[in-house]
């Protein structure tokens, strides 16, 4: 019997008590009941939650304050130790055991030429009807890179290279590695004005580009720059050395920079993200002991997304034959290729929930050895679309920011995912340490949601000329003695068999009306309606200025969701969203899409998510209001929900629509 059932025990005097059942809307609710000389706590939990185990824990976390309180009782709250010692080495130590040998003294470039080596007339490259062994690759390469470094070419000086995929590109990347600089990639596809945003910031000296880049960036840029283009029939580098540069004789070493990556920023400016060849030859390694894929790698992804850093660079260094697929749209290069046996395709859930629907129906499909989906939180119903597509295939859910060389965490997604809505992102990488912390930089309990911070010999150097932003996002590890740690800004718990969920972005979070609301959690509750197939939720500034949450809903291809309108639809999410979120979680507009808008990289592109039209609210029919008094009282209220109808009997979507402030 819990403290509340004893307390109505001793109230009602001789009454038994049978037990009971609550509705509630929350996953678990605390609270603390005190009777004179004791406390009780008691919690009420949704059926997947053991309270048992939450109440149990929160005694042990109580003891453990009270010790503190009696060892330091002039210590801040906030300082105080909660967690016990063997649960602390547990978060901090257990699940970070990822030490393993790697070769941290080596560029990346050098273990490309290490396979050269073993096999030099192996295919290296294949773009439609052209094909590059190992050995031609390497020639190539060098024959550039001895030209670069003699246009003056140094360790850690970004070399811009804009081209569209060919084997040029893929030369270009090894010559300008070869030579000691670090590559700074630049998608022809990407508007003009962003590019020169970049060009301005990077300052490169040189750039290596072909007739789609030149275009791409205008004679205006191309002014300031020393152009190497790769196109030319008689270029100035045929008759340079096909021998190997000395990275001995250039001074560079591993701690030197690989690549920097320019990525979104919050005030709008790009920030390069900068990264180093002991990072990249880290991960790389990883990806070929886990991946080993057996015969080719399709690239199809821009060069500016680092995840072709896997797809491109894995093959070359493993062995395999890198497949870059025709300029233009990623699906549709995916879906040309993947009617082949290929060994390894990487890919965002977005492309992977549309190019399963175009496969869905092929019969000419062919097996995939792996599949590595990253970039956004995956959905079990897109795993399980593909598991019709691809039932043998291995599929990987990986997560990594650009600032963490493409994956820190993986997840091998097992045959059976009942039960679950997202995929977890799973367990830190090899060298790598991935701890959950609270807002003052402690770890939080184990199942708490945390900010995930991560460590290791991946974490980037920082973000080019931006110290300001680097202090602020990369800082001393107080964990391990002279590691950093890179603030993701992500939010994420450990699940009970200790691999992480992914939660959404802490700087995603809404304030409307007084409430917080987390909009990855009420898009999780969407897709788990029949009739959703995608699902994004946004906070939009409304005709009066008051903030609202807008659902954007993708409807599945079955039978009865194509016939819903926009209207129809509102009214069966809000429906569903209702019995399983607060009233204020609730979204006030739905908007039906035929697809969420992406971003060049395949993420969700929030700022192209279309305003709400007005049939997108939910709206009980329209009853016109009877006298002078129900006429006068529609009419304030429409004022005051910004509404354009005055209704007797016409609901708000939410009791957080309503604008208090305005009231008083």
């Amino acid at each position: 019997m819990s403290g509340a059932a004893a307390a109505v025990a001793d109230v009602l005097s001789g009454a038994e008590w049978l037990g009971g059942e609550e509705r509630t809307n929350y996953p678990l609710t605390m609270s603390v009941e005190d009777y004179g000389q004791s406390f009780g706590l008691t919690a009420e939990a949704a059926e997947p939650i053991s309270a048992d185990r939450v109440c149990g824990y929160m005694q042990r976390a109580l003891e453990h304050l009270a010790e503190a309180l009696e060892r330091t009782p002039d210590m801040p709250v906030r300082e105080l130790e909660v967690l016990s010692s063997d649960e602390r080495s547990y978060l901090l130590e257990d699940l970070n055991r990822t030490a393993a040998d790697y070769p941290s003294d080596v560029c990346v470039h050098e273990l490309f030429e290490a396979q050269v080596r073993r096999a030099p007339d192996a295919v290296a490259v294949v773009h439609e009807d052209e094909t590059l062994s190992y050995g031609e690759l390497n020639a190539r390469a060098n024959r550039l890179a001895h030209h670069l470094i003699g246009l003056g070419v140094r360790p850690d000086q970004p070399v811009a290279i804009c081209l569209e995929r060919s084997p040029a590109m893929v030369v270009g990347l090894l010559a300008i590695l070869k030579a000691g600089g670090a590559y700074l990639p630049l998608d022809p596809a990407y508007p003009s004005a962003r590019l020169r945003q970049v060009l301005e910031d990077a300052a490169p000296h040189l750039l290596l580009c072909d007739a789609a880049g030149r275009a791409a960036l205008g004679p205006e840029a191309l002014a300031d720059l020393t152009v190497v283009d790769l196109e030319t029939a008689i270029p100035a580098w045929a008759d340079a050395p096909s021998s190997d540069p000395d990275p001995q004789a250039l001074g560079l070493t591993a701690r030197h920079l690989a690549y920097v990556i320019y990525t979104s920023g919050s005030t709008g400016t790009p920030k390069g993200v900068m990264i180093e060849h002991r990072g990249m030859v880290n991960y790389l390694s990883w990806a070929c002991d886990t991946y080993t894929p057996r015969s080719s790698s399709v690239v199809s992804s821009s060069l500016a997304f680092d995840a072709t850093v896997n797809s491109l660079f894995a093959p070359l260094l493993h062995g395999g034959h890198a497949l870059l697929t025709k300029e233009g749209d990623e699906v549709d290069g995916l879906k040309a290729e993947i009617v082949s046996p290929r060994g390894l395709v990487n890919i965002t859930p977005s492309h992977l929930d549309v190019l399963g629907q175009q496969l869905l129906s092929a019969s000419d499909t062919s097996q995939v050895e792996v599949l590595v989906i990253g970039g956004e939180a995956l959905s079990s119903s897109t795993v399980e679309l593909w598991r019709q597509i691809q039932p043998a295939a291995r599929m990987v859910n990986e997560y990594g920011p650009t600032e963490a060389v493409v994956g820190c965490a993986f997840h091998d997604i097992p045959a059976d995912l009942s039960g679950s809505t997202n995929v977890p992102i799973g367990r830190p990488i090899a060298n790598t340490r991935l701890y959950l912390l609270d807002g003052h930089g402690a770890p939080v309990p184990f199942g708490a949601v945390g900010e995930l911070y991560i460590g290791g010999a991946g974490v980037a150097r920082g973000y080019l000329n931006r110290p300001d932003l680097t202090a602020e996002r990369f800082i001393a590890s107080p964990f391990v003695e002279g590691d950093r740690l890179y603030k993701t800004g992500d939010l994420a718990r450990y699940l009970p068999d200790g691999n992480l969920e992914f939660l959404g972005r802490n700087d995603d979070q809404v304030k409307i009306r007084g409430f917080r609301i987390e909009p990855g959690e009420i898009a999780a509750r969407l897709l788990e309606h029949e009739l959703v197939g995608d699902a994004a939720v946004a906070a939009r500034a409304d005709a009066a200025g008051d903030k609202r949450l807008v659902a954007y809903v993708v409807a599945k291809t079955t039978d009865g969701s194509a016939e819903a309108d926009g209207a129809e639809l509102a009214s069966v999410m809000r429906h569903h969203l209702s019995g399983l979120l607060p009233d204020y979680m609730v979204p006030s507009a739905f908007v039906r899409l035929d697809a969420l808008p992406l971003t060049p990289n395949g993420k969700l592109d929030r700022k192209a998510l279309p305003a709400p039209e007005d049939d997108a609210y939910a709206h009980r029919t329209y009853e016109a209001p009877r006298g002078g008094i129900e006429t006068a009282l529609a009419e304030i209220w429409a004022e005051l929900l910004g509404s354009s109808g005055s209704a007797a009997t016409t609901t708000s979507s939410s009791s957080a629509d309503i604008p208090c402030w305005r009231c008083s």
